[in-house]
């Protein structure tokens, strides 16, 4: 990304202010926009600082932007322009039905062609690639076989479904980066201009910093803290792991343990409540649900994600006898709560507004007024008017990806729904499975993790919820898991290789394997990997249910998820031979299960699993390999 100073950095800044205050604005006003204007503004302020702050090539001069992307933002704004100079006929035609003049056509082709040239710059080009391809398959359908067949798009109505309906370009992925995800990113880099980043860091090491292998802990804690913040799970690790990953090689973590710790801490930021990735409110316009059901149905598996995250970094620092950091080193709780605990405030403000029943845009704009006014509770974090336009400048150019992507996306759905691919591919799903369950879990497992790693995990769960959910949804599962299941394999992809960002991002950080890290990761996501499968089955996981089912699911699947990390790092409470590995990986399976009888044969594994660790002699922990 540019990094413009000077005059053309104003102006851009501007620009994004611009974006992030309008936003606010649509949302408070009772004069709002509807939400066709609503959406063609959004696109709008995304193309134009996508083109203005991304470079269409990463080698080229970073300080100035070139007459040919000032073109190109020129030309986004004419043809957003065209759309409102012609809104009246644009909302009110008949998609499809009314055909389109000629220079609706060039509007169409040119206004897609931005959308994907932007999308490239801003994500990469794999998501655009998919587009194209989507697009190709729109006009070739006729020349097709098996369940790819359809009868083939004119160019013509190609061109209206993509940018002329609500069900293109223009369509729920974007409507939702419009309308919560702007909001939950300004509240973000609010959060982030208070101070709240160190906080974290500095309020998990006052409590975990000492404990054996106290920096991993203290990883977990604030990364899980930290995707309050960002949303994203390479983000994350560059901002926590330059602190992270050193110090707990310095405590005595191997560099792709360390690495691998901070990759898996960080992609838990998407899945953990309150404010969940951006996937999280597409999920819930997808199910017609409102955001506090998906919030509140991600708390158990995200529990059990960052427990087994926990608990394997325990057995992995006391099996290599690590310590903690010296006590001179770590901050004193005491005085971080007396200086610092006031940032807490804004996220229990947003929570509290969230369960109450208001609406995400509503609790995400008065949690940032009350963010504001909080700061200034100490002075020396309080916002003034150059942090409040930072951050709404910031604010905007975090949404622009997200924009990006969601538009792109919107192209792939529409062709989805025109083809009628969607129900195809879910008929051709089924027959292939048999109408097993499982191995269409296991296929869409697949899937997720293979397009989250080209693409981020908003397209990637997109695709999914397009093609593949609703092929589960009708092999018997509930809505709300077949979504979530689809939105957590497209989060573990960043931990996942060959492609793990995540990963990446932290081995470059700790001077790490990149293969170690990543087999150093799955391990101790394995929680993440084996949950999903659990709440698809029995979704009192997901809050479902009666409270004495989903009380017992939490505390058996507590014991289960610690037996599953003792398992993967072959330390409970002495080393664990290969049987007992076997044992208390068994023992976990059954306890995550929330099931009477499964969780009464876990707990008599696990019990004889201890009674095997007590009987043996006692031996020193050996170093990890």
């Amino acid at each position: 990304m540019r990094k413009l100073v000077g005059y053309s950095g104003l102006v851009v800044g501007a620009v994004a202010v611009a974006m992030s205050v309008y936003h606010v604005y649509a949302r408070l006003t009772i004069y709002a926009p509807d939400q066709h204007a609503l959406l063609f503004i959004t696109l709008a302020f995304s193309l134009v600082l996508s083109f203005l702050l991304w470079p269409a090539r990463k080698d080229t001069t970073p300080e100035r932007v070139p007459w040919s992307d000032l073109g190109l933002a020129v030309l986004s704004i004419a043809c957003i322009g065209y759309m409102f100079v012609n809104y009246d006929y644009i909302v009110n035609r008949f998609p499809t039905a009314h055909p389109l003049t000629a220079m609706d056509m060039l509007v169409g082709t040119v206004g897609m062609l931005l959308v994907l040239e932007a999308t490239r710059r801003t994500i990469g080009a794999s998501l655009p690639i998919v587009a194209i391809v989507f697009l190709v398959y729109a006009l070739a359908g006729q020349w097709l076989f098996g369940f790819l067949h359809h009868r083939g798009l004119t160019a013509e109505i190609t061109i209206d479904q993509s940018w002329f309906t609500t069900e293109g370009v223009f369509g729920v992925p974007l409507t939702v980066a419009g309308t919560y995800v702007i909001l939950f990113i300004i509240f973000g880099t609010f959060l982030e201009r208070s101070g709240a980043g160190q906080f974290f860091m500095n309020f998990a090491n006052a409590i975990a910093g000492g404990a054996r292998g106290g920096p991993g802990k203290v990883a977990v804690v604030s990364s899980s803290l930290f995707g309050t913040i960002s949303g994203s799970a390479v983000a994350n690790v560059m901002v926590d792991g330059w602190l992270t990953i050193p110090m707990m090689k310095k405590t005595g973590f191997k560099p792709e343990a360390a690495a691998a710790i901070e990759a898996v801490a960080s992609t838990g930021g998407q899945i953990m409540p309150p404010i969940m990735g951006a996937a999280a409110f597409v999920m819930a316009e997808f199910l017609g649900a409102s955001y506090t059901q998906v919030m509140v149905a991600a708390a158990i598996p995200a529990l059990f994600y960052y427990g087994a995250l926990f608990a394997a970094i325990h057995f992995n620092a006391v099996r290599s006898g690590l310590k903690g950091l010296p006590r001179e080193e770590l901050p004193i709780l005491g005085h971080i709560m007396v200086k610092q605990a006031h940032l807490f405030l804004p996220v229990i403000v947003l929570l509290a507004l969230l369960l109450m029943g208001f609406t995400p845009t509503y609790g995400a704009i008065i949690a940032t007024g009350a963010l504001i006014v909080i700061s200034w509770l100490r002075p020396a974090t309080g916002l003034g008017p150059r942090a409040c336009l930072e951050a709404l400048r910031d604010g905007a150019i975090h949404t622009v990806p997200v924009a990006m992507a969601c538009a792109s996306a919107g192209i792939v759905i529409g062709i989805v729904l025109q083809t009628g691919l969607a129900l195809r591919f879910t008929a051709f799903l089924i027959d292939f499975t048999q109408g097993y369950l499982l191995l269409a879990l296991l296929i869409t497992m697949v899937a997720g993790i293979i397009l989250g790693m080209g693409m981020p995990t908003t397209p990637a769960y997109i695709m999914q919820a397009a093609l593949l959910v609703p092929a589960i949804i009708k092999l018997g599962v509930e809505p709300m898991a077949a979504h979530m299941f689809a939105f957590y394999f497209s989060c573990l992809s960043a931990v996942t290789p060959p492609v793990a960002l995540a990963v990446y991002a932290a081995a470059s950080i700790g001077g790490a394997s990149l293969w170690g890290s990543g087999v150093q990761a799955m391990k101790f996501a394995a929680a993440g990997f084996i949950v999903p499968f659990f709440f698809v089955f029995n979704p009192s996981l997901l809050f479902s249910g009666a409270w004495n089912e989903i009380l017992l699911a939490v505390v058996t699947g507590s014991i289960g998820v610690v037996a599953l990390a003792a398992a993967m790092e072959g330390y409970f409470f002495r080393t664990a031979p290969w049987f007992e590995r076997l044992l208390l990986l068994a023992a976990a399976l059954l306890l995550i299960d929330p099931n009477v009888l499964t969780d009464v044969i876990g707990l008599v594994l696990l019990g004889a699993v201890l009674l095997s660790q007590k009987l043996r002699p006692v031996k020193q922990p050996r170093p990890a390999e």
